[in-house]
Protein backbone atom coordinates (compact mmCIF):
# COMPACT_ATOMS: atom_id res chain seq x y z
CA UNK A 1 0.00 0.00 0.00
CA UNK A 2 1.28 3.48 -0.82
CA UNK A 3 2.15 5.82 2.02
CA UNK A 4 -0.08 8.58 3.38
CA UNK A 5 0.89 11.88 4.97
CA UNK A 6 0.00 13.10 8.45
CA UNK A 7 1.10 16.55 9.61
CA UNK A 8 1.87 17.11 13.29
CA UNK A 9 2.74 20.46 14.84
CA UNK A 10 3.57 21.48 18.40
CA UNK A 11 1.58 24.46 19.59
CA UNK A 12 0.89 26.94 22.38
CA UNK A 13 -1.84 29.56 22.81
CA UNK A 14 0.37 32.42 21.59
CA UNK A 15 0.92 30.73 18.20
CA UNK A 16 -2.04 28.38 17.81
CA UNK A 17 -3.72 30.19 14.90
CA UNK A 18 -0.50 30.38 12.92
CA UNK A 19 0.14 26.74 13.84
CA UNK A 20 -3.21 25.60 12.48
CA UNK A 21 -2.52 27.37 9.17
CA UNK A 22 0.91 25.74 8.92
CA UNK A 23 -0.51 22.35 9.91
CA UNK A 24 -3.27 22.29 7.31
CA UNK A 25 -0.97 23.34 4.51
CA UNK A 26 1.67 20.81 5.50
CA UNK A 27 -1.04 18.16 5.17
CA UNK A 28 -2.03 19.49 1.75
CA UNK A 29 -5.60 20.43 2.47
CA UNK A 30 -5.82 22.78 -0.49
CA UNK A 31 -5.28 19.82 -2.81
CA UNK A 32 -8.22 18.01 -1.18
CA UNK A 33 -10.81 20.67 -0.28
CA UNK A 34 -12.30 22.08 -3.48
CA UNK A 35 -12.69 25.86 -3.30
CA UNK A 36 -15.81 25.81 -5.50
CA UNK A 37 -17.79 23.40 -3.29
CA UNK A 38 -19.56 23.91 0.01
CA UNK A 39 -17.45 22.76 2.96
CA UNK A 40 -18.95 21.29 6.13
CA UNK A 41 -16.88 21.73 9.28
CA UNK A 42 -18.04 18.63 11.16
CA UNK A 43 -17.92 19.79 14.77
CA UNK A 44 -17.56 17.17 17.49
CA UNK A 45 -19.65 17.46 20.66
CA UNK A 46 -19.06 14.43 22.83
CA UNK A 47 -20.48 16.21 25.87
CA UNK A 48 -22.82 19.19 25.95
CA UNK A 49 -20.96 20.49 29.01
CA UNK A 50 -17.41 21.74 28.65
CA UNK A 51 -14.98 18.98 29.50
CA UNK A 52 -11.36 19.14 28.31
CA UNK A 53 -10.55 16.87 25.32
CA UNK A 54 -14.19 15.83 24.85
CA UNK A 55 -15.26 18.22 22.09
CA UNK A 56 -14.01 20.49 19.31
CA UNK A 57 -12.23 23.44 20.93
CA UNK A 58 -13.02 27.05 19.97
CA UNK A 59 -9.39 27.67 18.95
CA UNK A 60 -9.52 24.56 16.74
CA UNK A 61 -12.58 25.90 14.95
CA UNK A 62 -11.11 29.43 14.81
CA UNK A 63 -7.82 28.10 13.49
CA UNK A 64 -9.41 26.09 10.69
CA UNK A 65 -11.77 28.88 9.59
CA UNK A 66 -8.99 31.47 9.77
CA UNK A 67 -6.66 29.29 7.71
CA UNK A 68 -9.29 28.74 5.03
CA UNK A 69 -10.13 32.43 4.77
CA UNK A 70 -6.44 33.34 4.64
CA UNK A 71 -5.99 30.86 1.77
CA UNK A 72 -8.83 32.34 -0.27
CA UNK A 73 -11.76 30.10 0.58
CA UNK A 74 -15.11 31.89 0.36
CA UNK A 75 -16.76 32.08 3.84
CA UNK A 76 -20.15 31.82 2.11
CA UNK A 77 -19.14 28.27 1.18
CA UNK A 78 -18.15 27.22 4.72
CA UNK A 79 -20.58 26.14 7.43
CA UNK A 80 -20.58 24.59 10.86
CA UNK A 81 -22.18 21.15 10.89
CA UNK A 82 -23.76 19.34 13.84
CA UNK A 83 -25.48 16.04 14.42
CA UNK A 84 -27.76 15.11 17.31
CA UNK A 85 -27.85 12.17 19.68
CA UNK A 86 -30.45 11.28 22.26
CA UNK A 87 -27.98 11.83 25.12
CA UNK A 88 -26.29 15.02 23.84
CA UNK A 89 -28.01 18.38 23.36
CA UNK A 90 -26.13 19.85 20.39
CA UNK A 91 -27.51 23.36 20.93
CA UNK A 92 -26.43 23.40 24.56
CA UNK A 93 -23.11 21.86 23.54
CA UNK A 94 -22.28 24.48 20.92
CA UNK A 95 -22.92 27.18 23.53
CA UNK A 96 -21.13 25.54 26.45
CA UNK A 97 -18.11 24.67 24.28
CA UNK A 98 -18.16 28.18 22.70
CA UNK A 99 -18.25 26.82 19.16
CA UNK A 100 -21.27 28.92 18.20
CA UNK A 101 -19.32 32.04 19.25
CA UNK A 102 -16.74 31.29 16.57
CA UNK A 103 -19.31 30.51 13.90
CA UNK A 104 -21.16 33.78 14.58
CA UNK A 105 -17.96 35.84 14.73
CA UNK A 106 -17.18 34.75 11.17
CA UNK A 107 -20.76 35.08 9.96
CA UNK A 108 -20.94 31.45 8.84
CA UNK A 109 -24.00 29.29 8.44
CA UNK A 110 -24.62 26.79 11.23
CA UNK A 111 -26.31 23.60 10.08
CA UNK A 112 -27.99 21.11 12.43
CA UNK A 113 -28.53 18.03 10.28
CA UNK A 114 -31.66 16.93 12.14
CA UNK A 115 -33.48 20.21 11.74
CA UNK A 116 -35.08 20.77 8.36
CA UNK A 117 -32.44 18.89 6.35
CA UNK A 118 -33.46 16.21 3.86
CA UNK A 119 -32.19 12.67 4.41
CA UNK A 120 -32.15 10.11 1.60
CA UNK A 121 -31.74 6.34 1.52
CA UNK A 122 -28.11 5.35 1.41
CA UNK A 123 -28.57 3.25 -1.75
CA UNK A 124 -29.89 6.28 -3.58
CA UNK A 125 -26.62 8.00 -2.71
CA UNK A 126 -24.01 5.25 -3.20
CA UNK A 127 -25.75 2.66 -5.39
CA UNK A 128 -24.11 -0.76 -5.58
CA UNK A 129 -21.34 0.34 -3.22
CA UNK A 130 -23.77 -0.62 -0.45
CA UNK A 131 -23.29 -4.26 -1.44
CA UNK A 132 -19.73 -4.01 -0.11
CA UNK A 133 -20.73 -2.96 3.41
CA UNK A 134 -19.24 -5.09 6.16
CA UNK A 135 -22.21 -4.84 8.50
CA UNK A 136 -24.69 -2.04 7.84
CA UNK A 137 -26.97 -4.12 5.60
CA UNK A 138 -27.45 -6.57 8.46
CA UNK A 139 -27.95 -3.86 11.09
CA UNK A 140 -30.42 -1.96 8.90
CA UNK A 141 -32.08 -4.52 6.58
CA UNK A 142 -34.47 -1.83 5.31
CA UNK A 143 -31.68 0.67 4.73
CA UNK A 144 -30.91 3.93 6.49
CA UNK A 145 -30.80 7.62 5.70
CA UNK A 146 -27.86 9.95 5.12
CA UNK A 147 -27.98 13.75 4.73
CA UNK A 148 -28.67 14.70 1.12
CA UNK A 149 -26.65 17.89 1.51
CA UNK A 150 -23.47 15.83 2.03
CA UNK A 151 -23.47 14.65 -1.58
CA UNK A 152 -20.85 16.69 -3.41
CA UNK A 153 -19.81 18.67 -0.32
CA UNK A 154 -16.34 18.81 1.16
CA UNK A 155 -16.12 17.78 4.79
CA UNK A 156 -13.46 18.65 7.35
CA UNK A 157 -13.71 16.62 10.54
CA UNK A 158 -12.75 18.36 13.79
CA UNK A 159 -12.14 15.62 16.39
CA UNK A 160 -9.95 15.70 19.47
CA UNK A 161 -7.36 13.20 20.67
CA UNK A 162 -9.04 10.85 23.13
CA UNK A 163 -9.90 7.30 24.09
CA UNK A 164 -13.30 5.62 23.74
CA UNK A 165 -14.99 2.81 25.64
CA UNK A 166 -16.28 1.14 22.47
CA UNK A 167 -13.45 1.72 20.00
CA UNK A 168 -10.33 2.13 22.23
CA UNK A 169 -9.59 5.48 20.56
CA UNK A 170 -11.79 7.90 18.66
CA UNK A 171 -10.97 10.51 16.08
CA UNK A 172 -11.55 11.25 12.43
CA UNK A 173 -13.34 8.03 11.46
CA UNK A 174 -15.62 8.05 14.49
CA UNK A 175 -16.50 11.71 13.90
CA UNK A 176 -18.60 10.64 10.91
CA UNK A 177 -20.77 8.38 13.08
CA UNK A 178 -23.35 10.92 14.19
CA UNK A 179 -23.63 12.78 10.92
CA UNK A 180 -23.94 9.83 8.55
CA UNK A 181 -26.42 7.64 10.40
CA UNK A 182 -29.95 8.88 10.96
CA UNK A 183 -31.79 7.22 13.86
CA UNK A 184 -30.98 4.15 15.97
CA UNK A 185 -27.21 4.57 15.78
CA UNK A 186 -26.87 2.53 18.96
CA UNK A 187 -27.93 -0.55 17.00
CA UNK A 188 -24.44 -0.55 15.49
CA UNK A 189 -22.55 -0.68 18.79
CA UNK A 190 -22.02 -4.47 18.74
CA UNK A 191 -20.32 -4.05 15.33
CA UNK A 192 -18.97 -0.54 15.84
CA UNK A 193 -15.57 -1.14 14.21
CA UNK A 194 -17.12 -2.54 11.03
CA UNK A 195 -19.61 0.34 11.06
CA UNK A 196 -16.85 2.95 11.01
CA UNK A 197 -15.26 1.22 8.03
CA UNK A 198 -18.58 1.21 6.16
CA UNK A 199 -19.08 4.90 6.94
CA UNK A 200 -15.63 5.77 5.62
CA UNK A 201 -16.47 3.93 2.41
CA UNK A 202 -19.63 6.05 2.10
CA UNK A 203 -17.72 9.28 2.76
CA UNK A 204 -15.17 8.56 0.07
CA UNK A 205 -18.04 8.05 -2.37
CA UNK A 206 -20.27 11.05 -1.58
CA UNK A 207 -17.93 13.86 -0.53
CA UNK A 208 -15.94 16.04 -2.91
CA UNK A 209 -13.07 16.06 -0.42
CA UNK A 210 -12.52 14.56 3.04
CA UNK A 211 -10.00 16.02 5.49
CA UNK A 212 -9.42 15.91 9.25
CA UNK A 213 -7.89 18.41 11.68
CA UNK A 214 -7.41 16.95 15.16
CA UNK A 215 -6.80 18.99 18.30
CA UNK A 216 -4.46 17.54 20.91
CA UNK A 217 -3.99 20.63 23.05
CA UNK A 218 -5.90 18.61 25.62
CA UNK A 219 -5.91 14.82 25.17
CA UNK A 220 -8.22 12.49 27.08
CA UNK A 221 -7.33 9.15 28.68
CA UNK A 222 -9.69 6.71 30.38
CA UNK A 223 -13.29 5.64 29.69
CA UNK A 224 -13.96 8.27 27.04
CA UNK A 225 -15.36 10.06 25.20
CA UNK A 226 -16.68 11.71 28.36
CA UNK A 227 -15.38 10.38 31.68
CA UNK A 228 -11.70 10.99 30.98
CA UNK A 229 -8.59 12.32 32.63
CA UNK A 230 -7.49 15.28 30.45
CA UNK A 231 -3.81 15.94 29.84
CA UNK A 232 -2.20 18.99 28.24
CA UNK A 233 -0.25 17.70 25.21
CA UNK A 234 0.14 20.75 22.94
CA UNK A 235 -0.03 18.97 19.57
CA UNK A 236 -2.16 19.34 16.44
CA UNK A 237 -2.62 16.77 13.67
CA UNK A 238 -4.08 16.91 10.16
CA UNK A 239 -4.44 14.57 7.20
CA UNK A 240 -6.51 13.75 4.15
CA UNK A 241 -6.25 10.07 5.19
CA UNK A 242 -8.77 9.42 7.96
CA UNK A 243 -7.21 6.06 8.78
CA UNK A 244 -3.67 7.41 8.99
CA UNK A 245 -4.49 10.32 11.29
CA UNK A 246 -6.34 7.99 13.66
CA UNK A 247 -3.38 5.59 13.57
CA UNK A 248 -0.87 8.33 14.43
CA UNK A 249 -3.09 9.64 17.25
CA UNK A 250 -3.45 6.11 18.63
CA UNK A 251 0.31 5.62 18.52
CA UNK A 252 0.85 8.89 20.40
CA UNK A 253 -1.50 7.67 23.11
CA UNK A 254 0.58 4.51 23.46
CA UNK A 255 -1.42 2.02 21.41
CA UNK A 256 -0.42 -0.17 18.49
CA UNK A 257 -3.03 0.98 15.95
CA UNK A 258 -2.93 -2.22 13.88
CA UNK A 259 -3.30 -4.42 16.96
CA UNK A 260 -5.28 -2.38 19.47
CA UNK A 261 -7.62 -0.31 17.26
CA UNK A 262 -9.68 -2.72 15.20
CA UNK A 263 -11.38 -0.13 12.99
CA UNK A 264 -7.96 1.15 11.90
CA UNK A 265 -6.80 -2.34 10.98
CA UNK A 266 -10.03 -3.17 9.14
CA UNK A 267 -9.95 0.06 7.14
CA UNK A 268 -6.29 -0.56 6.30
CA UNK A 269 -7.09 -4.08 5.10
CA UNK A 270 -10.00 -2.76 3.03
CA UNK A 271 -7.67 -0.32 1.27
CA UNK A 272 -9.48 2.75 2.61
CA UNK A 273 -6.37 4.31 4.10
CA UNK A 274 -3.05 3.54 5.76
CA UNK A 275 -3.13 2.25 9.32
CA UNK A 276 0.43 0.95 9.64
CA UNK A 277 2.60 3.73 11.11
CA UNK A 278 5.59 2.40 9.17
CA UNK A 279 3.85 3.44 5.94
CA UNK A 280 2.77 6.89 7.13
CA UNK A 281 4.87 9.91 6.19
CA UNK A 282 5.11 12.44 9.02
CA UNK A 283 5.64 16.11 8.19
CA UNK A 284 5.97 19.12 10.44
CA UNK A 285 7.42 18.66 13.91
CA UNK A 286 8.42 15.10 13.17
CA UNK A 287 9.92 14.41 16.59
CA UNK A 288 6.52 14.96 18.19
CA UNK A 289 5.17 11.89 16.39
CA UNK A 290 7.75 9.78 18.22
CA UNK A 291 6.27 10.54 21.63
CA UNK A 292 4.53 7.85 23.65
CA UNK A 293 2.11 9.22 26.23
CA UNK A 294 1.55 5.78 27.80
CA UNK A 295 -2.19 6.25 28.22
CA UNK A 296 -3.89 3.55 30.27
CA UNK A 297 -6.76 3.41 27.82
CA UNK A 298 -10.51 3.08 28.29
CA UNK A 299 -10.73 -0.38 29.84
CA UNK A 300 -8.45 -0.32 32.90
CA UNK A 301 -10.61 1.93 35.10
CA UNK A 302 -14.08 1.69 33.61
CA UNK A 303 -17.02 3.57 35.06
CA UNK A 304 -20.22 1.90 36.24
CA UNK A 305 -21.88 3.04 33.02
CA UNK A 306 -19.15 1.81 30.67
CA UNK A 307 -18.91 -1.60 32.35
CA UNK A 308 -22.61 -2.14 31.94
CA UNK A 309 -22.59 -0.92 28.35
CA UNK A 310 -20.00 -3.59 27.60
CA UNK A 311 -22.11 -6.19 29.38
CA UNK A 312 -25.15 -5.25 27.30
CA UNK A 313 -23.44 -5.24 23.91
CA UNK A 314 -20.86 -8.00 24.33
CA UNK A 315 -21.39 -9.69 27.70
CA UNK A 316 -23.86 -11.46 29.98
CA UNK A 317 -26.58 -8.79 29.66
CA UNK A 318 -26.73 -9.05 25.87
CA UNK A 319 -29.54 -11.60 25.74
CA UNK A 320 -31.68 -10.21 28.56
CA UNK A 321 -31.37 -6.51 27.65
CA UNK A 322 -30.07 -5.77 24.15
CA UNK A 323 -33.42 -6.66 22.56
CA UNK A 324 -35.06 -3.81 24.48
CA UNK A 325 -32.84 -1.26 22.72
CA UNK A 326 -34.63 -2.05 19.45
CA UNK A 327 -38.11 -1.50 20.89
CA UNK A 328 -40.17 1.31 22.39
CA UNK A 329 -38.44 0.49 25.70
CA UNK A 330 -35.09 1.84 24.48
CA UNK A 331 -35.37 5.25 26.20
CA UNK A 332 -34.59 3.57 29.52
CA UNK A 333 -30.96 3.40 28.38
CA UNK A 334 -30.89 7.09 27.36
CA UNK A 335 -32.27 8.13 30.74
CA UNK A 336 -29.70 5.96 32.50
CA UNK A 337 -26.83 7.46 30.48
CA UNK A 338 -27.82 11.10 30.97
CA UNK A 339 -28.56 10.60 34.66
CA UNK A 340 -25.24 8.90 35.33
CA UNK A 341 -22.98 11.14 33.29
CA UNK A 342 -24.62 14.56 33.78
CA UNK A 343 -26.05 14.30 37.28
CA UNK A 344 -23.55 11.97 38.95
CA UNK A 345 -20.13 11.66 37.29
CA UNK A 346 -19.68 15.20 36.00
CA UNK A 347 -20.31 17.05 39.29
CA UNK A 348 -18.72 14.40 41.51
CA UNK A 349 -15.75 12.98 39.60
CA UNK A 350 -15.31 15.49 36.79
CA UNK A 351 -14.96 18.54 39.01
CA UNK A 352 -11.32 18.04 40.13
CA UNK A 353 -10.22 17.37 36.55
CA UNK A 354 -12.02 20.51 35.39
CA UNK A 355 -10.41 22.59 38.12
CA UNK A 356 -6.93 21.40 37.17
CA UNK A 357 -7.51 21.85 33.44
CA UNK A 358 -8.93 25.36 33.82
CA UNK A 359 -5.73 26.38 35.58
CA UNK A 360 -3.67 25.49 32.50
CA UNK A 361 -3.00 28.01 29.71
CA UNK A 362 -5.56 26.30 27.46
CA UNK A 363 -8.11 26.21 30.26
CA UNK A 364 -7.59 29.91 30.96
CA UNK A 365 -7.95 30.67 27.24
CA UNK A 366 -11.24 28.76 27.17
CA UNK A 367 -12.53 30.43 30.34
CA UNK A 368 -11.75 33.91 28.99
CA UNK A 369 -12.80 33.25 25.40
CA UNK A 370 -14.47 36.36 23.99
CA UNK A 371 -12.95 38.74 26.51
CA UNK A 372 -11.40 41.69 24.62
CA UNK A 373 -8.38 41.48 26.91
CA UNK A 374 -7.56 38.04 25.50
CA UNK A 375 -8.22 38.86 21.84
CA UNK A 376 -6.09 37.15 19.22
CA UNK A 377 -3.34 38.70 17.17
CA UNK A 378 -2.21 37.33 13.81
CA UNK A 379 -0.44 34.36 15.42
CA UNK A 380 -2.62 33.36 18.34
CA UNK A 381 -3.53 34.42 21.87
CA UNK A 382 -0.60 36.08 23.66
CA UNK A 383 -2.74 36.78 26.74
CA UNK A 384 -4.91 33.92 27.99
CA UNK A 385 -6.16 35.79 31.06
CA UNK A 386 -6.50 34.69 34.64
CA UNK A 387 -7.86 31.38 35.90
CA UNK A 388 -11.60 31.35 36.58
CA UNK A 389 -12.31 28.51 39.01
CA UNK A 390 -15.90 29.72 39.45
CA UNK A 391 -16.75 28.06 36.12
CA UNK A 392 -16.70 24.63 37.77
CA UNK A 393 -19.15 25.33 40.55
CA UNK A 394 -21.82 22.64 40.59
CA UNK A 395 -25.09 23.79 42.07
CA UNK A 396 -28.81 23.89 41.60
CA UNK A 397 -28.56 25.36 38.11
CA UNK A 398 -26.49 22.41 36.92
CA UNK A 399 -28.89 19.86 38.38
CA UNK A 400 -31.91 21.60 36.89
CA UNK A 401 -30.18 21.53 33.51
CA UNK A 402 -29.45 17.84 34.03
CA UNK A 403 -33.09 17.16 34.82
CA UNK A 404 -34.09 18.92 31.60
CA UNK A 405 -31.64 16.79 29.66
CA UNK A 406 -33.14 13.61 31.12
CA UNK A 407 -36.53 14.73 29.83
CA UNK A 408 -35.00 15.59 26.45
CA UNK A 409 -33.53 12.10 26.16
CA UNK A 410 -37.04 10.65 26.30
CA UNK A 411 -38.96 13.30 24.36
CA UNK A 412 -36.51 13.47 21.45
CA UNK A 413 -35.70 9.77 21.28
CA UNK A 414 -36.31 8.01 17.94
CA UNK A 415 -38.87 5.81 19.65
CA UNK A 416 -40.89 8.74 21.02
CA UNK A 417 -40.66 10.59 17.72
CA UNK A 418 -41.85 7.52 15.81
CA UNK A 419 -44.86 7.16 18.09
CA UNK A 420 -45.62 10.85 17.61
CA UNK A 421 -45.49 10.48 13.82
CA UNK A 422 -47.80 7.48 13.93
CA UNK A 423 -50.28 9.35 16.11
CA UNK A 424 -50.26 12.32 13.73
CA UNK A 425 -50.82 10.04 10.76
CA UNK A 426 -53.99 8.51 12.22
CA UNK A 427 -57.29 9.69 10.71
CA UNK A 428 -58.80 12.58 12.65
CA UNK A 429 -55.48 13.75 14.11
CA UNK A 430 -54.82 17.46 13.85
Amino acid sequence: MSSSTVAIVRTQPATVLEDYHRLMNLAGYQQVIDTSSDTALKINISWHFFYPAASTTPWQLEGVIGAMKRDGYDPALIHGCHNRTVVIDAHLGERQNKQIDVIRAHGLRNVHLYEGEEWINVRDAVGDLADRFLCLNEVYPHGFGIPKRFIGENIIHLPTVKTHIFTTTTGAMKNAFGGLLNEHRHWTHPVIHETLVDLLRIQKKIHRGVFAVMDGTFAGDGPGPRCMIPHVKNVLLASADQVAIDAVAAKLMGFDPMRDVRFVRLAHEQGLGVGDPRDIRIVGDEDAAGENWHFEGPFKHMTFASRNQHRIYWGPLKKPLEWSLKTWLAPWSYVASVSYHDLFWYPLYGKPHLEKALGSPWGRLFANWGDPATAADARGYPNVGEARPELVRMGLKHFLEGARLVGMAVAESPEAQARKRRAQAQPGSS
